[in-house]
């Protein structure tokens, strides 16, 4: 599996940067599920979920982002296989669960709560979590109530969802991606560009155009799928399938976006304190335009018993080589947490 090298930055507890050379991991080989179901969490919303890897082996949790975007396949390789028992879900109204794109009973605390009836409901004592970007949001929110069952956090492009990181998604993206930001602000009329969210909002959630609402859906989703790469990478959305999965996503963003900020006083920064023993790494790609450095130094600050790795040539995407090597660098490092 070791077949390049990178060189990294890495942040030791003193804040000194050093440079080293680490190999470059490439992702485990795919492998399907060997279980998958739905769980029912209320009266609206059923649950997907899959376990893939080693049945006896010791569970990991992945936690996707968005929030709405939904697992996939390749999530699945970032672990090793014949030592992990690896729990994969897709959260409220993504990716398989249903129903898709629903905003009814779609907050934080619903997830927080979902993820606590998946661990019930396979039997499984504690677990190793695993996160980025809106995923790292709720991996520490997860954490934060249910500490115990928390063996490590591995953590990337962290997020903390408060409405400066809003305002830098909406309009800050502009100084770094010009172009992708005027297709996505274009589609807004100008006399309404001072609230973009707000604007896209009422359009997502208004079932009577549903044309309207895809299209707004694939500007919405372009938008932040050509931000996400180091170098760009310019998705295209074609058939229904991805159309439906883009409205889902852009629904529930702009749900969270608008409804779910998380205010100064209930910042995820103020309960850092009581995650201080769980095992922590922190891996952050320096050029990571979703999810700016910025956030993840104030954690840092805050937190400086976690791991903190800063990649320099990587951006917010997991795929991206350099960031993906560290990710499965700290899957496999974690097997010596007990």
């Amino acid at each position: 599996m070791v077949k390049k090298t990178d060189i990294t930055l890495n942040n030791n507890q003193d804040g000194e940067q050093l440079l080293r050379r680490t190999p470059l991991l490439d992702l485990f080989p795919p492998i399907p599920p060997y279980s998958s179901g739905f769980l029912a969490v209320d009266s609206v919303h059923n649950i997907y979920w899959e376990q893939s890897g080693n049945p006896h082996g010791v569970p990991i949790l992945l936690i996707h982002g968005g929030p709405g975007a939904g697992a996939t396949p390749i999530h699945r390789r970032f672990f090793d296989p014949d030592y992990y028992r690896i729990i994969i879900f897709d959260q409220r109204g993504a990716g398989r669960s249903t129903p898709l794109g629903s905003l009814e009973n779609n907050t934080t605390d619903h997830l927080i709560n979902d993820i606590e009836a998946l661990r019930i409901q396979l039997k499984i004592k504690d677990w190793h979590i695993f996160g980025g970007s809106w995923g790292a949001t709720l991996a520490l929110s997860y954490a934060h109530k249910y500490k115990e069952r928390c063996i490590s956090l591995i953590l990337r492009g962290i997020f903390l969802c408060e409405q400066e990181e809003i305002d830098w998604f909406l309009y800050g993206i502009k100084s770094i991606y010009p172009e992708a930001w005027e297709q996505f602000a274009g589609f807004i009329p100008e006399k309404d560009r001072g609230d973009l969210l707000s604007a896209y909002y009422d359009i997502l959630i208004d079932d009577n155009n549903p044309e309207k609402q895809i299209e707004a859906a694939i500007h919405w989703t372009l938008y932040e799928a050509a931000c996400s790469s180091l170098i760009p990478n310019y998705t295209t959305i074609t058939t229904d399938e991805q159309k439906q999965n883009a409205l889902a996503l852009a629904r529930i963003e702009v749900h969270y976006f608008k409804n779910n900020v998380f205010s100064q006083e209930k910042s995820l920064l103020h309960k850092i304190e009581g995650l201080r023993f769980i095992p922590t790494t922190i891996i952050q790609g320096r050029y990571d335009i979703i999810c700016p450095i910025k956030t993840a130094h104030k954690v840092h600050q805050l937190w400086p018993e976690a791991d903190y790795i800063i990649v320099p040539d990587a951006g917010h995407s997991a795929l991206d080589a350099p960031l993906r090597s560290r990710l499965i660098e700290a899957t496999q490092g974690a097997k010596t947490i007990e």
